[in-house]
């Protein structure tokens, strides 16, 4: 899809500059996967305590 956008020339060096990404295409698609898996994340540490799982430890700590 093609899109025009307008970013800031130096944000957009920077992050090129740190990640050694050497095309804007590849920049932005790097980080539109960085932002939903981080995203996600946030999203599952609300289950943390949540979830039972019953598991026995010790018993699969024997094996």
């Amino acid at each position: 899809m093609r899109t025009t956008l307008d970013l800031p020339e130096q944000l957009i060096n920077k992050a090129m500059n740190l990640t050694h990404i050497s095309t804007k295409t590849e920049l932005i698609k790097v980080a539109l996967e960085n932002l939903i898996q981080r995203e996600k994340l946030k999203k599952l540490t609300n289950y943390f305590g949540k979830v039972s799982l019953d598991i026995d430890l010790n018993k699969i700590r024997m094996r």
